[in-house]
């Protein structure tokens, strides 16, 4: 048999050059049929080698009667139903092979999305200590959202997951966008809703005039867009960054996602950012009215005037102790007005857990509030001739008894009960 540079000659020298067959096999000390055959095909030579038959073969028939009868059964199953006494792998591989004859054809279609149809939402939980301050650290939720048509990522870390937070980051993501897809994707997270909405998402998606869909438990596959999102966050974003705080994590986040933005996307075939204006147009409008107002604190403020937001507390100003008041919080702050619309507290929203943030001016007040009820209550009190503070705080010396009248009073020294001293 000839090579591929000996059949390439043959062919040069016959068409090129013009020598017949004859020529061709003296110049080249090969015989007249290896040039005509070599002549007469329009591919190089290949050796194969030829086929020797496969020991399967001889019970390829009662494999086949046993898939014809159960397609589904397994090669372990047919070996043991036919007496194999050899290799597995030979086996096997004629299963797979004839397998699929005898199961019914099962196709699956893509799923194609509309622009402004879904976007597909979840929580990550970065691998990074955070530093929340007050000396603590933790690793606060993120909230991913991805549109289904434009692939448009889209993500803030949250201080917690309860249904207020979530309520606003989405709020704060969609406020970004400046529009709203007309679906929600959501897995069963508590503060969303297990089964079924909670009240408050139920409202929200009502002000949104969307629907929010919950999947069943256990079907990952149901919003792979997000799951397959929180992995590239992961190994793209993650690695090799340090964060000062929750603040630079979603500075250095959002900096991120303009350039990822712009990626080239495998599946869609282009940039995200080129999909995204025909989305956002289909998209609803976003509301004028922000969610988080729907929710205030309705309380009347005690006297240690400090109201409680998520684990932690907030100083109030102490002239608002007794009255009415309404505390409004988000993901950024803290803030407490009377019915009169007076602000009486406005603080940093603080991601540490259990601390208790006192505003200098209201611990400051309160000191001086205190001090005047003090001078007040003793002033009343000489008034109306009683003792009914401390001595110290009225100014009276009152006359201490000795500690051994007392035990002689209920015997417990020796002699008994005694007068009492006077």
């Amino acid at each position: 048999m000839i090579g591929v540079e000996d059949w390439a000659e043959i062919r040069r020298l016959h068409r090129a050059e013009g020598l017949s067959a004859r020529a061709v096999a003296r110049q080249l000390g090969i015989s007249r049929g290896t040039v005509l055959r070599a002549l007469a095909s329009d591919r190089p030579p290949v050796y194969q080698r030829p086929l020797k038959g496969s020991a399967v073969d001889v019970v390829e028939p009662a494999i086949r009667e046993l898939l014809k009868q159960t397609p589904t059964m397994s090669a372990t199953v047919i070996a043991e139903r036919i007496g194999w006494d050899r290799g597995l792998t030979i086996l096997k591989e004629r299963v797979r092979e004839l397998r699929p004859a005898y199961l019914p054809v099962d196709p699956v279609s893509r799923t194609v999305y509309s622009p402004g149809e879904l976007a597909q939402c979840d929580l990550w939980f970065p691998p990074a200590d955070i530093r929340l301050g007050y000396g603590q650290a933790g690793r606060p939720p993120v909230l991913v959202m991805v549109s289904g048509y434009s692939r448009m990522i889209t993500a803030r870390m949250l201080p917690s997951r309860t249904t207020a937070d979530l309520i606003d980051g989405h709020w704060r993501l969609l406020s970004g966008w400046q529009a709203v897809p007309k679906v929600l994707v959501w897995d069963n997270e508590s503060g969303v809703g297990q089964g079924k909405l909670t009240s408050e998402f139920a409202a929200f998606a009502g002000l949104l005039a969307i629907r929010i869909h919950l999947c069943r438990p256990r079907d990952p596959e149901a919003k792979g867009l997000v799951e397959r999102a929180n992995g590239y966050l992961e190994t793209s974003f993650l690695p090799g960054r340090t964060f000062a705080g929750p603040g630079d994590f979603n500075t250095q986040l959002t900096g991120w996602l303009q350039v990822a933005n712009r990626r080239h996307h495998r599946t869609i075939g282009c940039r995200p950012l080129e999909r995204w204006e025909a989305d956002k147009a289909a998209m609803l409008a976003l509301p004028p009215v922000a969610p988080p107002n729907w929710w205030p604190l309705h309380t009347r403020l005690g006297r240690d005037h400090c109201i409680r937001v998520d684990t932690c507390d907030y100083s109030v100003h102490p002239r608002a102790i007794g009255r009415q008041i309404t505390a409004r919080a988000d993901t950024e702050e803290v803030v407490a007005t009377t019915r009169a619309g007076e602000t009486v507290a406005h603080h940093s929203r603080c991601w540490a857990r259990h601390q208790t943030i006192t505003n200098p001016e209201h611990a400051a007040a309160a000191e001086i509030l205190r001090g005047q009820a003090i001078r007040q209550r003793a002033s009343h009190a000489r008034a109306r001739g009683l003792a009914g503070l401390a001595p110290d705080d009225l100014g009276v010396e009152v006359e201490q008894r000795q500690l051994g009248s007392y035990d002689r009073i209920f015997t417990l020294i020796e002699g008994g009960a005694a007068k009492e001293d006077t």
